[in-house]
């Protein structure tokens, strides 16, 4: 079988998972150089696909339901234009299998679960929901399918990091302008500590951040950078009045100028602190040093949702046995404080 010149690759949940689709689509590159890669992603990861260098068009999922119909028939036309060989479908849904054999692309490949399933003519058994590799890997299994049945040899390694990059001169002109945002000095060594969740997995509460965060062992020019997304300012606010009861000044930053701006600021972070959501898998992408609080729960585990950052630079910490998966509160800040402050004291300043 001939090997396509145009593929679709579809991602298009949340923001975590995209971020984590990122070796798959750098695997493709790599092994198809000459390929045309297009995505399919919801708009508020459009940023991110776009900072990717591997992809080469992005076409907007408008989401909704079945019922928002003409945006929903825009989406396919503007695939069947694109005349794509071929589609991987990391992760699929009825909506979206109708749509990719609406639009008539021929090869269509996609993990074998559910009833989207029915919609492709080429399928992989993966089984995710036995959780027993990282999504990434699971994301590079279904790209590695695609290449055999091309002919195309491919080794199981994953293609190095930082699977996200930006030019040193816009990731300088982000440090200088953050500091003056935060009104500190450009060599302050910043901790970002995230405490908004998409939803998707069990957090810390806001007091559990507040204790972690006095718990920490700071170097002498270190501050602590509350982050917060566009909606998560109040939730910010909130944990730095919390602090200031307990004598404990922080600065927060609240990312209202898009995704691309936010992640050049997550660059800049000596440690980020964080639950399983976006914000940290972007960390991850840029090997920016993580510590992530998990459930323990079979398919919100830390070893399903891994950072993609090197191993010495990814701390995790969930609930121990024999409480309940997503009791938060049986994990042992104290310890965990003390581990984070290790990692950070290893850590060079921007």
């Amino acid at each position: 079988m001939v090997a396509p010149s145009r593929i679709l690759v579809v991602r298009n949940d949340k923001l975590g998972d995209f971020m984590l689709a990122l070796p798959a689509l750098a695997l493709l590159k790599q092994r198809l150089p000459d390929v045309h890669i297009g995505v399919v992603v919801p708009h508020y990861t459009r940023e991110m696909a776009e900072a990717c260098p591997w992809i080469n068009e992005v076409i907007v999922d408008p989401g909704g339901s079945l019922g928002n119909w003409h945006a929903y028939q825009a989406m396919i036309r503007k695939i069947h234009q694109g005349k794509y060989d071929a589609v991987l479908t990391l992760f699929s849904t009825t909506r979206i299998g109708f749509a990719l054999r609406a639009a008539r692309i021929p090869e269509r490949l996609a993990p074998a679960t559910k009833v989207a399933q029915y919609f492709y003519n080429h399928r992989l058994v993966q089984r995710r929901s036995q959780s027993i590799k990282p999504e990434f890997a699971y994301n590079c299994d279904l790209v590695r399918h695609f290449l055999s049945l091309h002919g195309v040899e491919v080794s199981g390694e994953m293609p190095a990091g930082p699977y996200l990059q930006f030019p040193d001169a816009e990731m300088d002109s982000s440090h200088l302008r953050l500091a003056q945002v935060l009104g500190v000095d450009r060599r302050t060594q910043w901790v970002f500590v995230h405490p908004g969740s998409g939803g998707s997995a069990s957090n810390l509460t806001l007091a559990q951040y507040a204790e972690l965060i006095i718990r920490l062992s700071l170097p002498p020019q270190a501050r602590i950078v509350v982050t917060a997304g566009p909606t998560e300012r109040p939730l910010a606010e909130s944990l730095r009045q919390m602090l200031r009861l307990s004598g404990v000044d922080v600065l927060v930053y609240h990312s209202t100028v898009g995704l691309r701006r936010f992640a050049l600021n997550i660059a800049s972070a000596s440690v980020f602190i964080g639950g399983s959501t976006g914000p940290l898998h972007i960390a991850g992408a840029l090997d920016v040093p993580t510590a992530a609080f998990y459930p323990r729960g079979r398919v919100t585990s830390a070893l399903r949702w891994q950072t993609l950052n090197r191993p010495e630079r990814r701390l995790a910490f969930a609930p121990p046995e024999p409480a309940a998966e997503d009791d938060m509160s049986a994990i042992d800040l104290g310890s965990a404080a003390t581990v984070i402050s290790g990692m950070l004291a290893r850590t060079v300043p921007r």
